[in-house]
């Protein structure tokens, strides 16, 4: 994954072992495993960061970076989220895993974060299971006392693979500052509409340029995004990206 800076947390750590507590399957091909620490101990991290998970395979041994989901207030197990990849063997392995079975990480990494959040207007873009790193940035800005607007624009191919449907809609009724919308769209225009859609309301709209951006997703279509926002006047460090 890449980020608009370099990860603030990458000199080397010791090796750390989790256990899987819980496993709940979002759809078909879209996991959660809920982890704890086989020390006991509790997990500190920032909303965004990931850990680095070592992957076993027989022939190689890989380490693949995965977000953590849940909140760092949260004393129970911490999530992951995951989806199936096309010959994807790192990824198999996790989906092999059953409860009570453990493994080992390193971290977490990353300055795609938010601890305290900007006095200004915040705006999440997300697609996939690139949500996992937004929501615990989400629930950090909105238990802030900032009254400053805060609105996600989440895409996926069908309603199915809409992640945290039911903590989205919670924050929407509780919180008066936030606003979400859902963009459903076959994969390959997936980007095209979160790019018109960010256009029309954060470029287009208006001649505001104080706002700040977390944009999560795979491939150019996050890069596209970036470039469109701080093209338009955004301040450079104002534009925060996580390319998958």
């Amino acid at each position: 994954m890449t980020a608009d800076a370099p990860p603030a947390t990458t000199a080397k750590r010791g090796t750390l072992n989790a256990r899987v507590e819980r496993i709940v399957d979002h759809t078909s091909d879209t996991r959660s495993l809920f982890l704890s620490l086989t020390s006991g101990k509790h997990l500190r991290f920032v909303p965004g960061q990931f850990i680095s998970i070592t992957i076993p395979l027989g022939d190689e041994t890989r380490s693949r970076p995965y977000s953590v989901a849940s909140d760092p207030e949260d004393r129970g197990p911490f999530e992951i989220c995951f989806n199936r990849v096309a010959g994807g063997r790192g990824v198999a392995w996790l989906f092999d895993l059953r409860l009570g079975d453990t493994l080992d990480f390193s971290g977490p990494f990353g300055a795609f974060t938010i601890d305290r959040p900007p006095e200004a207007e915040l705006g999440f873009i997300a697609e996939g299971t690139a949500i996992a790193p937004l929501r615990p940035m989400l629930k950090r800005a909105l238990a802030s006392s900032s009254a400053h607007k805060i609105h996600l624009i989440y895409a996926a191919p069908d309603s199915d693979h809409i992640l945290y449907a039911a903590d989205l809609d919670a924050f929407a009724r509780t919180a008066p500052n936030f606003s979400f919308e859902t963009v459903i769209a076959a994969p390959e225009n997936i980007y095209d509409r979160l790019f018109d859609l960010a256009d029309a309301r954060w470029v287009s709209a208006d001649a505001d340029r104080t706002r700040h951006f977390y944009i999560c997703g795979v491939g150019k279509g996050v890069i596209r995004l970036r470039d469109l926002l701080r093209g338009a006047g955004y301040e450079r460090r104002a534009v925060h990206y996580e390319q998958w």
